[in-house]
């Protein structure tokens, strides 16, 4: 019996490319005709030099990242760099204070974390929730921050900024793990980016930091040494052992986006995927609500509810998307509703048999849909006249 195609719409971990898929069968067990796996590989061997070398090298191409950046491979994921960051760089001024821009559900427990190490000034008034990129009119950045940091993409939220803050010469930082090589990034503009590998560039396990030569060193004396960018740049990332299968992963990944045009073509690619989504919504006459504004809508991640939150619709969605093979589709729930994430393995094809499920299931119950909202609007009409005769 043939299988059934699986798509994976998962937040991450997500879906690798087949071909690289394939490459790591077809390896395990004998790497590169040496007689072992990348598995039970020295860290400190030749051949794991040259897949960490070929890493970097790839990444240093793909973004054209300067030379006066460090590029690490470390563990403990984005969440981990929630420390990182302040416990390398909140020293960087003596008021020990950073900016944080909170949009999102990371943002905002990135900025919790760092209060522990310094002070931080949200920039922002407060938001209601988590649905748009306040007007920069309304912040009020710190000159004596440290720096200032935002998450370029809320993987919970589906809120993307498609510009970088202006911070008037302060050092900025960024999370880029859930849009990281999706487009092209000018990384000069950074004092720092890291980004977890498993949503657009590998599997979990390694997470990569970009760090300019400059901020190293100043790193608060209660920073455990394996967070410590200058002792992890000073060794090539060989401090601790490394995560080397998710390396060798991520470079197999990252060949894989070369040999697909570099990011410029991933960013082309999905703009169509998320557009052809993202249209399907407003032409739904409120069948399906995405709640994001449409100027910060995520090209990753896209939440969106059926007929403004119907638990049972909204499950029999999910059910018939698991029916034709598509996954990992219900959202975090934190928010709940629907969530595709359309990261870079994510193919067109793929991308098709959503739209096109989104569309059977809209056709099949957007009559009722539509009756039920004349009936109230019937109904509120009634009511309010009888008030106000």
């Amino acid at each position: 019996m043939e299988q059934k195609q699986t798509i994976n719409f998962g937040p991450g971990p997500a879906k690798i490319p087949q071909s690289v898929l394939l490459q790591v069968q077809k390896e395990l067990i004998n790497y590169n005709g040496i007689g072992i796996s990348v598995l039970e590989m020295s860290h400190r061997s030749s051949d794991f030099s040259k897949i960490l070398n070929t890493t970097e090298n790839l990444l240093r191409e793909l973004l054209n990242i300067p030379d006066n950046y460090k590029v690490l491979f470390l563990q403990g994921g984005g969440s981990g760099q929630f420390s990182g960051v302040p416990l390398n760089l909140i020293g960087l001024k003596e008021d020990r204070c950073a900016d944080y821009f909170v949009t999102g559900t990371w943002s905002a427990k990135a900025a919790k974390e760092a209060e522990k190490y310094g002070k931080v000034n949200i920039v922002h008034p407060k938001l209601d929730s988590y649905t748009k990129i306040p007007d920069p009119s309304s912040w009020t950045l710190n000159p004596s921050a440290s720096y200032v940091y935002y998450c370029c993409n809320e993987t919970v939220d589906g809120v993307e900024f498609n510009f970088i803050p202006e911070t008037n010469g302060v050092v900025l930082v960024s999370d880029m793990s859930s849009n990281f090589l999706s487009r092209p990034v000018d990384v000069s503009k950074f004092g720092l980016i890291y980004a977890g590998a498993q949503k657009n560039v590998g599997c979990a396990g390694v997470t990569v930091v970009i760090v300019r030569e400059d901020l190293l060193g100043h790193t608060l004396k209660e920073c455990p040494i394996v967070l410590d960018y200058k002792v992890q740049a000073g060794m090539n990332s060989l401090y601790n052992t490394p995560p080397c299968f998710s390396i060798y992963i991520m470079c197999l990944v990252l060949e894989w986006i070369k040999n697909n045009k570099g990011a410029t073509a991933m960013e082309t690619i999905n703009k169509q995927k998320s557009s052809m989504i993202y249209d399907i919504i407003d032409a739904s006459n409120g069948f399906y609500v995405c709640p994001v504004d449409t100027a910060c809508r995520s090209r990753m991640n896209i939440p969106f509810h059926v007929k403004n939150g119907d638990d049972a619709l909204e499950k029999k969605f999910l059910d018939g998307a698991s029916k034709r093979g598509m996954i990992s589709l219900k959202g975090h729930r934190s928010v709940g509703g629907i969530r595709a994430s359309l990261y870079n393995a994510v193919t067109l094809e793929d991308t098709e048999a959503l739209a096109g499920y989104m569309k059977e299931f809209l056709s099949e119950h957007q009559q009722k849909h539509v009756a039920d909202s004349v009936t109230f609007n019937h109904q509120y009409s009634s009511s309010t006249s009888l008030l106000y005769p």
